[in-house]
């Protein structure tokens, strides 16, 4: 650990001060606690005025959401299937979602609703909305990268110091629900910053090290940077290299530490969002509500992908009870997130998608519960400049199948890249053999529903 010496600041939150709350872990190592974690005040301080970048905001819902029960409900169905919800209309005529989703209701001309996602795989992981391709065959040596590793590859920084890539996931005992996303082929350097997974926030106190100092400290360092990039072909010294570059010009800006403080904010509008819990549901991720205005203050900060992972949704009991639980969080959530994104003017520039890695089973089980069902599962879609107020396919009158409008996973990566201003179908990055890979296999499109 090391402190910088700086000026003092008022208090966090919390009771922490600015200059207890910069700290580095394993500067002298090349670590990368500090260079992102302290990385965006200067943009930060573009509120309401907008962003000269386009970013992506992903909101994972690990374990699997009951697609029947939020936007796809079965009125109709017996009910063995349609289950204890009730749809309720929203503004857009004709489009009826869960009872428990009264915001999003309200805002429907705000959202689009897809009913019809296929190709899920069965295993509990986020492969699919991380990276858009199937983590189990066909991957290339050193697997797919997601999406904020691939903006980052291709787009890098916005400005030097904030990371463009961060997860605000915590470490999660199944430790798949609580992934960021990960580099994949494009190497270390291009991970995500992740502030709540350990050797991030709690990890930057600065040990009265002066800026004269830590400039020696840079020489020092550099020397053996010299001596290591000689014999390391791994990827990994690339990685250090983007890890220094970030801690040192970090050093003269607390614009991370100002984006992840809430205290900043208008009362008002944190109350908006809510708190929500930090506590891990079983093996599962948190309910934190404030991550939500986090991830907003950090694009605006210089982000170009941050992920969000939202509670525990692997309901093979107590389906109906659980929902009543998070439904309504989820609700405040990413309603609050959509409305402040079009007061703030950022509706154009950042994409929402909201999902899980495959639905549930149409038929309710003895425990009240819906199983894996990786035939078809839903997404929910805001911003980005996209086309809204509209539902994007459907299924059988059960809720089991496809039956109108099938959308593929990489549909709708190639829409997300289409929104930050990248032609995925005709993009390609090397990966570990040096063989050029696109972004998207080149069928895939953008959806035309969403950007035609």
């Amino acid at each position: 650990m090391l402190t910088i010496l700086g000026e003092d600041s008022d208090r966090f939150c919390d009771g922490f001060s600015r200059r207890s709350f910069l700290q580095i872990g394993g500067l002298a190592l090349g670590g990368a606690s500090l260079p992102q974690l302290l990385a965006a005040e200067a943009q930060s301080k573009i509120a309401h005025r907008g962003i000269n970048h386009k970013a992506v905001i992903m909101i994972m819902l690990p374990g699997g959401p009951p697609h029947q029960d939020m936007w796809d409900l079965k009125a109709d169905a017996p009910s063995e299937y349609r289950g204890e919800f009730r749809p309720i209309k929203t503004n857009v005529p004709g489009i009826e979602i869960c009872e428990e989703f009264p915001r999003i209701a309200g805002m429907a001309d705000k959202f689009s609703f897809v009913r019809s996602m296929v190709g899920c795989e069965g295993p509990h992981d986020l492969m699919m909305c991380l990276t858009g391709r199937p983590g189990r065959k066909g991957a290339p040596p050193g697997g797919w990268p997601s999406m904020g590793a691939a903006l980052s590859k291709l787009q890098g920084a916005t400005n030097d110091s904030c990371p463009p890539f961060v997860g605000l996931s915590p470490k999660c005992r199944h430790d798949e629900w609580g992934d960021p996303g990960q580099s994949g082929f494009l190497g270390p350097a291009h991970s995500a910053f992740t502030p709540f997974r350990g050797g991030g926030k709690e990890d930057i106190v600065l040990d009265g090290i002066s800026l004269e100092r830590l400039r020696d400290r840079q020489s020092l360092l550099t020397s053996f940077d010299n001596f290591r990039r000689d014999v390391d072909n791994s990827g990994m010294m690339e990685g250090l290299d983007v890890f220094n570059q970030q801690a040192f010009g970090v050093l003269t800006s607390s614009a991370l530490a100002d984006a992840m403080d809430l205290s900043k904010e208008d009362p008002d509008l944190v109350l908006r969002y809510g708190k929500g819990s930090e506590e891990l549901r079983a093996d599962g991720c948190w309910k934190r509500l404030d991550q939500f205005l986090m991830a907003r203050r950090l694009v605006e900060a210089g982000a170009r992908c941050v992920t969000i992972g939202f509670s525990r949704w692997d309901w093979h009991d107590r389906n109906f009870k659980r929902g009543r639980e998070d439904f309504p969080l989820l609700d405040q959530g990413v309603s609050a997130l959509v409305q402040d994104l079009h007061d703030r003017g950022l509706d154009k520039d950042v994409s929402v998608v909201v999902w899980g890695e495959f639905g549930r089973t149409p038929k309710i089980n003895e425990k009240a519960g819906r199983d894996h069902w990786p035939r078809v599962s839903c997404a929910l879609l805001a911003g980005g400049g996209m086309n809204h107020g509209q539902i994007i396919g459907a299924t059988d009158r059960l809720g089991g199948e496809a039956a109108e409008r099938p959308v593929e996973f990489q549909e709708v990566f190639s829409t997300l890249y289409h929104n930050v201003g990248i032609d995925a179908r005709n993009t390609t990055i090397e990966d570990l053999t040096g063989r050029p890979t696109y972004l998207v296999d080149p069928e895939y499109a953008p959806m035309k529903e969403l950007v035609g």
